[in-house]
This record gives structure tokens, sequence and C-alpha cells, in this order.
């Protein structure tokens, strides 16, 4: 992820302008000033104006915000999930899915693809090679989970209120990974 050197409007357009892109890191930057700022300068309307028109000619391009997927994160969700819902549906634990998958994913290696046809591939070679690492990784965190001591009981996930339920997590991961999957009526 880049590093925005200057955090201004200004620098901000001015390197996309530079660059011919405009990051998902320099948009949510941009998002972030102008929702904080109680108002914005002339050059911030400026800058903006000159940002808007080089995107709408093509002189700037909007990178999205996921050009490639990690299939070890599939994988290990689905592996958590299964985990994590057998134990609590066999006592009276509360598990954070989250936790589980981010302990487990920094443990494993990640299976990039940009295309269908390279996530196939990518899950078939962890099905066959990784299955068993994928399982032993959720079963440590989850066991690391349950004896976690609660050091930050009114800390909160990214993106939600922290819940309790594994249905309730889970659909905000598959929010977080796949927002458009669900087409709005």
């Amino acid at each position: 992820m880049e590093k925005l050197e200057k955090t201004s409007i200004e620098s901000i357009v001015d390197q996309a302008l530079q660059d011919g892109y405009l990051t998902p890191a320099m948009e949510s930057e941009v998002g972030r000033i102008c929702d904080s700022a109680f108002e914005l300068s002339v050059e911030e309307y400026m800058a903006l104006d000159r940002l808007m028109g080089a995107l709408l000619t093509g002189e700037v391009v909007a990178v999205p915000r996921k050009q490639f997927i990690n299939v070890m994160e599939e994988l290990v969700l689905s592996e958590a999930v299964a985990r994590v819902a057998e134990i609590e549906a066999t006592s009276n634990k509360v598990l954070d899915l989250g936790d589980i998958a981010a302990y487990a994913l920094n443990r494993l290696p990640p299976l990039y693809a940009t295309t269908e046809q390279g996530a196939n591939y990518q899950r078939d070679r962890a099905l066959a090679d990784l299955q068993h690492l994928i399982a032993q990784q959720v079963k440590e965190a989850i066991d690391r989970n349950i004896d976690r001591p609660e050091f930050f009981p009114d800390r909160s996930n990214f993106g939600s209120i922290n819940k309790d339920s594994v249905l309730s997590q889970l659909s905000n991961l598959l929010q977080a990974y796949a927002p458009d999957f669900e087409e709005k009526v």
C-alpha cells in the first residue's frame, strides 16, 4: 500500500494526475479529509474539480478496490465457520470468527488469483496439498481464542459493532469481501 506523504486534497490530486491512477488509499484519504473538514477551501474545490475532470476524460483511472482475491481467505473462512458452529452449538461459548480467521491466515501461505480459472487452480491445489495445514491452523486459532483473556472488552471489529453470533460475523465478513454479491432490489 502506498504511503501518502502529504495529506492535502491538492497533493493527492497532483499525485493522481502525475501517476494517472487514483488508488483506493488516495480515494479514502480524500474522503476522510472531506468528511472531517468543516468547510473546504476554494483551492480544495478546484483540486476536486480537476480530479473529476481527469477521471471523466480518462486521464486518471480509478483503481478498483480489489483486482484479485486470496483464495486462502475463502478456505480458512469455510473451515473456521464449520468448526466455530460445532463449538457454539454444543457449548455456551461465543467465538470471534474474524479473530480466528485472521490468526490462521497469518500462519498460512496466501493463494492469490486474478481470474476465476486462477482461483479454481489455487483452490484445487490448496485442497490437495494444504487442507490438513488449514484445519490445523484453524484449530490452533480456536484454541487460542477460547483461552484468551478479555483484555479489551470494548474493542470493535472493522466495519461493524461487535456482534456475537457466527451468522452475523459471517455476514459481515462476506459483505466486506463480496459487497455486490446480492443484487439490491
